[in-house]
């Protein structure tokens, strides 16, 4: 055992001495995972520090040349497709790298990629060549990943929302000859931005419960003839407290994954502004859309929203099902609402609106959050304090 290994095991003994150690492809690690939070939200200053505390920190893949100004330059100068693309991917390189630096060999490094982007494909290439331990996939069942990352040794981690879609994943990559190193299972009724259903009557469906889901689990495993033990499961959405963690786990869960919450701590890479109107908003605040992914979403009820959402049916009558040129030439998504012209979905520029988000501008961005409280309500505290929190359900005093 490495030294490294041996100060995680002694960390996780300290904290939770009561919880099973979450085990991912060999590593063992604190059963919290973060979420990944895009555009920008989760970059290596995030997903280094919540590693180098012995959990999974996550990089969210998508749009990071927002960080680095002289790939901003290099876009304003030649703002073509070509060069946008070729920007996100350097940036994506520049981030894990940090990150692993960061993390001092500790944890877990994960990549999250979304299947709905257009690009993802190029997203798992550089995820697998700069050392990233990890690929988180969803928005979209992740059928290819296997295929995306064959001859690299990486944890593949998909996201789904229930049993049939694990029973549905599990089965055709098992035809591949590879299962999941991990699944995350996300409830759709209380996670932040895109949510893993089409429809919202769906949202609060029995099928999504996690006890349920996890009973249902055990079946679905015997019948493919697969160790429970072998494909460690991560439930997603409303875990804000170190009982929420607990009833996860007693449940049959072996890890949490955990969004929102990172998202507000001093590591968070995101503006302070963006950390205040997450820690302040309140039940009331928060609002379900229809995204330019059309899928439904969660998020603040910020000045653009509400304006976006009085008149999302004037804008629709106007847009119809027109085509038109995407304002950043990003072409970002694989299928867009406001690209493509189909009338069910958003019709608003979402990479345009996270990016404006990220830097803290309140009246212009679109800002996810989920549902529930926060641990340390309005307070912004580091991320070694909000897994304390997590795992041992006792709050450090403040620092004055």
């Amino acid at each position: 055992m490495n030294r490294n290994q041996a100060e995680i095991d002694a960390l996780s003994a300290l904290r939770a001495p009561a919880m099973k150690p979450l085990v991912i492809r060999g590593r063992t690690l604190l059963p919290i995972v973060q979420g990944g939070i895009g555009v920008g939200i989760s970059a290596h200053r995030l997903a280094g520090s919540v590693a180098r505390e012995g959990a999974v920190g996550t990089i969210a893949s998508i749009d990071l040349r927002h960080h680095h100004l002289d790939l901003l330059a290099f876009c304003k100068a030649d703002p073509t497709r070509e060069t946008l693309e070729r920007a996100n991917l350097v940036a994506l390189e520049r981030e894990i790298r940090a990150a692993r630096k960061l993390s001092q060999g500790r944890g877990m490094i994960a990549v999250n990629v979304m299947k709905a982007v257009r690009a993802h494909a190029d997203y798992v290439r550089v995820a697998c060549e700069q050392g990233a331990d990890a690929i988180v996939m969803g928005a979209g069942l992740p059928l290819d990943l296997p295929d995306l990352t064959h001859g690299h040794d990486i944890a593949l981690i998909p996201i789904l929302a229930d049993s049939r879609g694990v029973a549905l994943v599990l089965k055709k990559w098992m035809k591949k000859g590879r299962l999941p190193d991990a699944i995350v299972i996300e409830h759709p009724a209380h996670a932040g931005g895109h949510l893993g259903v089409t429809d919202f009557a769906d949202m609060g469906h029995a099928r999504f419960e996690f006890e349920r889901v996890l009973t249902e689990l055990d079946a679905v495993f015997a019948t493919l003839g697969i160790a429970r033990a072998d494909v460690p499961v991560i439930v997603a959405g409303g875990i804000n407290s170190h009982e929420a963690v607990r009833a996860a786990l007693a449940a049959g869960a072996d890890g949490v994954q955990v969004g929102t919450s990172f998202a507000v701590t001093e590591e968070g890479d995101a503006h302070p502004e963006f950390k205040r109107v997450l820690t302040e908003a309140q039940p009331d605040d928060i609002v379900e859309f229809v995204s330019v992914t059309g899928l439904p979403a969660r998020a603040v009820k910020t000045p653009w929203l509400m304006r976006y959402l009085k008149n999302e049916d004037r804008i629709r009558t106007k847009i119809g099902a027109r085509q038109q040129p995407c304002p950043q030439a990003l072409e970002c998504l694989s299928v867009c609402g406001l690209r493509d012209g189909i009338e069910k979905f958003g019709h608003f520029c979402i990479d345009t609106r996270l990016a404006a988000a990220l830097r803290g501008e309140v009246g212009n961005g679109l800002f996810f959050r989920g549902r529930e409280t926060l641990p340390f309500g309005a307070a912004i505290r580091s991320v070694r304090e909000l897994i304390d929190l997590l795992l041992t359900g006792v709050a450090r005093p403040a620092a004055v």
